[in-house]
């Protein structure tokens, strides 16, 4: 009887000896399951998936916590849900036996979007529990889509401003803020121009897995230029186990084709994304053709469970032609603007325990800007080549007809080369003092090159600047009801010196979310300052350079013109967010108020005698004339100070688990406190309109600044079944103030052609509609209708807008990819 006992308690023994060995080989994974508010979620169902198989599955405890092994190595996902939450499947991470790595899962409400979102703070955090004003446009949002441009359309705030037909360059007014005013990243690294000039129509669709969209200053964290706002784009990753492959080609209106290859898979601790595609188009105008060529790549490799390098590269080679205002000429130039943009990124990431990360980042870009004119079109008038007879009309009924100066003469063909490199070094760590404090401090050195060559006048200009960015934030929460964020960041830019940049928000719920019909109230609240560097034409363009080296000091003196320097701004903004009907309707409303100041304005070349009056006539004509020919149409300086208040309101309904809508509408107060066109030089008039006052080149005191509409507004309604998908979109604006810059360019050197600025820009409403259907499990077709009411004036005054096109295509896909992460 013992000898028996004592052999079942060997054998006992010797199982758990094993098991516990079995166990010692396994990799663990563990974490937290909890809600947008950082809740625990109890009784949360957690799978671990390998492979597209779960291969461990178990519940979270009372406090959210998880663990699951398995004995297996490579690459792994967790599976996460729970009653009232949408299934989340996380991104792909790699462990190996003796690995213990930490997954923590936030969920999403199962009705109405709630992203994970880094551009607040840097690091990974959930939409809910930032203060700030983020939106996040996915890839159902730009499905067919073949560019980026009416995507951001859908978010609130943002003006989205195309000059002209598809490849037209497109500008991006936040919240009332300067197009160069945003910092645009891709992957974290810096893509804009030196000085924050960006143009949205060379980036496709392609290679592209979301976007962020940051409404307020953030240069604490993403340094110069992020003064109005941030928007930043990320690259797919790779996620099957096995080579996926996916091909769409489509054709349509307009001679436009587009061609689109991607591949995506892992092996082992390595993971890959590649695509290329091409689009060509002529557009409606003539001499408009346009193309797009992208190459995009995105390689990760995870050394441990720990540690991770990825690799990021994209290259654009972008091509359109230049018909320039063709309303104001009635024909089109012959002229071209060719951009190769390459970026580059390689990011090391290492978790030195779960409450410390940190990472370093190499970021470049390459950015080529050729624009060629072969020949002047245009009739020759006494030296200069103007367009056909044509009446110009204004949204504001005013109208006015004449020839309007196209190319000055001069030697041609012509070509103007912009080159503008950046190279950064990003160091971050963070560090959870607590589970409900966390500290987070960063450092970027920053080196910048930029030319301006005019082979026909033998001009090359070249600048540097070497730059360096601290910050440091504290990032809080007290019992799941109060989020708060305090920072600050130190800019030093070789130009402009030293600017300090401060932010802090709060979030407070007064009722948390959960069921009811009205259950879920959050209060808001953001102050924020910004910094923007000039640009190069800016820096080159000096008017206190010019007026220095051309015996202009007391114009200087006179008029208080100081070195071209920072552009600075200053917003506070505060708002609430009601859930409804169990959380099934999501309501926002936010005022916000920014103030602009030191902005540059731009001061015309004809402007010459007011500025140099201490010159002969024949001086000052040799002045004018040598500015005009090598492209220097306007000088420039820190002297515009404007206002930029509003309300911008947005409704998020979810209807099931197939249809999701959302709208949105923005008021702008937009308002100039400050303009040297008004206060120094003098505005213009027309000798047609007389009385009226008219900004040529800059708004006036008082008026609203161009191109910034009051009212601006979007609508989108998505459904999305097992083999049809469909999105349809609006969007729409009211007339806005802008200018024909035609102030001198009639042939007799007078305003004839300037109109009114108020109201010159008419509203429009854009709408588009999209739709794929899955015929087999790898063949699919699709369409894409824009512009569906034919609207002729969706650009600005002069630019004729792309009447209603379509595009039809097929969608082929080899392999089964789960959805990129």
């Amino acid at each position: 009887m013992l000898a028996s006992k004592l052999l079942c308690r060997s054998a006992l023994t010797l199982i758990f000896v094993l098991m516990a060995a079995r166990l010692s080989e396994a990799v663990a994974v563990h974490g937290t399951v909890s809600d947008p508010l950082g809740r625990p979620v109890s009784n949360a169902t957690v799978a671990l998936v390998q492979k597209g198989q779960v291969i461990a599955t178990g519940h979270t405890l009372y406090d959210g916590s998880y663990q699951l092994s398995s004995s297996a190595s490579g690459q792994f996902n967790v599976l996460a849900g729970g009653v009232s939450f949408r299934q989340l499947l996380s991104k792909n991470f790699y462990g190996a036996t003796l690995d213990s790595i930490e997954q923590n899962i936030v969920l999403e409400p199962e009705w109405v979007h709630q992203s994970i979102v880094v551009t607040a703070t840097g690091t990974p955090q959930p939409q809910a529990q930032v203060s700030a004003n983020i939106a996040t446009i996915t890839k159902t949002d730009f499905l067919n889509r073949a560019e980026m441009v009416d995507p951001l359309r859908q978010i609130n705030g943002f003006d989205v401003v195309q000059t002209g037909q598809r490849g037209g360059v497109t500008s991006v007014f936040i919240r009332g803020g300067n197009s160069d005013s945003n910092k645009v990243l891709l992957d974290g690294i810096p893509i804009e121009d030196i000085g924050g000039r960006f143009d949205l129509s060379t980036i496709s669709s392609t290679g592209i897995s979301s976007v962020e969209a940051y409404r307020g200053p953030n240069s604490v964290l993403w340094g110069s230029d992020a003064a109005a706002g941030v928007i930043a784009f990320d690259t797919p990753r790779g996620t099957t186990s096995f080579p996926s492959l996916l091909y769409e080609g489509d054709a349509g209106s307009f001679g436009t084709y587009r061609n689109e290859v991607q591949l995506g898979g892992t092996l082992r601790k390595f993971d890959y994304y590649g695509g290329f595609a091409d689009l060509q188009t002529k557009n409606s105008l003539p001499m408009d053709e346009y193309h797009n060529i992208t190459s995009v790549a995105n390689l990760g490799y995870q050394l441990s469970g720990a540690t991770s390098v990825r690799l990021t590269a994209r290259n654009a080679d972008v091509a359109t032609g230049l018909p320039g205002t063709y309303s104001f000429f009635g024909m089109s130039n012959d002229g071209k603007q060719s951009d190769q943009d390459i970026s580059l990124s390689g990011t090391i990431d290492h978790s030195f325990s779960d409450a410390w990360h940190g990472l370093v980042r190499y970021g470049m870009a390459r950015k080529r800007e050729e624009e060629e004119q072969w020949y002047p079109a245009g009739h020759l008038i006494e030296g200069n080549y103007y367009g056909n007879q044509v009446t110009i009309h204004g949204a504001n009924g005013y109208s006015a007809s004449g020839q309007a100066l196209m190319n000055f003469g001069g030697t041609y063909p012509y070509t103007l080369d912009l080159v503008s490199n950046r190279d950064n070094l990003y160091a971050q760590t963070d560090y959870s003092i607590t589970p409900h404090l966390t500290a987070i401090a960063g450092f970027r050195y920053e080196d910048e090159r930029g030319a301006e060559k005019e082979f026909a006048y033998g001009l090359n200009e070249t600048l540097e600047r070497a730059n360096y960015d601290y910050m440091l934030t504290i990032n809080g929460e007290y019992k799941q009801r109060i989020f708060y964020s305090l920072a600050g960041g130190i800019q030093k830019n070789q130009l402009y010196g030293t600017q300090g940049t401060p932010r802090a928000g709060v979030s407070y719920y007064a009722i948390r979310p959960g069921k009811g019909i009205f259950h879920g109230t959050k209060v808001n609240f953001n102050y924020a300052q910004g910094v923007k560097e000039p640009t190069i034409d800016d820096q080159f363009g000096s008017l206190y350079t010019f007026l220095l080296e051309n015996g202009g000091a007391s114009t200087i003196h006179r008029l208080g013109i100081t070195p071209i320097g920072a552009e600075q701004s200053r917003s506070y903004d505060g708002g609430v967010e009601q859930s409804l009907f169990d959380e099934h309707v999501l309501l926002r409303a936010t005022y916000f108020h920014n103030e602009f100041g030191r902005q540059i304005e731009y001061v015309g070349a004809n402007l010459v005698p007011q500025l140099l009056p201490q010159l002969s006539s024949a001086e000052q004509q040799q002045l004018e004339s040598f500015l005009e020919s090598e492209g220097a149409f306007a000088l420039t300086l820190n002297s515009m100070a404007f206002r930029a208040q509003g309300l911008e309101t947005e409704v998020e309904y979810g209807i099931g688990k197939n249809i999701f809508m959302r709208g949105g509408y923005t008021y702008l107060d937009g308002q100039v406190q400050r303009s040297f066109s008004s206060d120094a030089v003098g505005p213009s008039t027309n000798p047609n309109i007389p009385g009226v006052l008219i900004g040529n080149v800059s708004p006036l005191d008082g008026a609203r600044p161009f191109r910034r509409p009051p009212h601006t507004g979007f609508a989108s309604v998505s459904y999305t079944g097992k083999s049809l998908t469909v999105v349809g979109t609006g969007a729409f604006a009211s007339r806005s103030d802008d200018s024909t810059y035609l102030g001198g360019e009639d042939p007799f050197g007078e305003n004839t052609l300037l109109l009114p600025n108020r109201n010159l820009d008419s509203g429009y409403a854009k709408l588009d509609l999209g739709g794929t259907f899955r015929l087999t499990s790898w063949l699919g077709i699709y369409a894409q209708l824009d512009n569906l009411l034919s609207q002729q004036h969706i650009g600005p005054i002069g630019y004729p807008s792309l009447p209603m096109n379509y595009r039809l295509g097929l969608r082929f896909s080899i392999g089964h990819p789960r959805k990129t992460q």
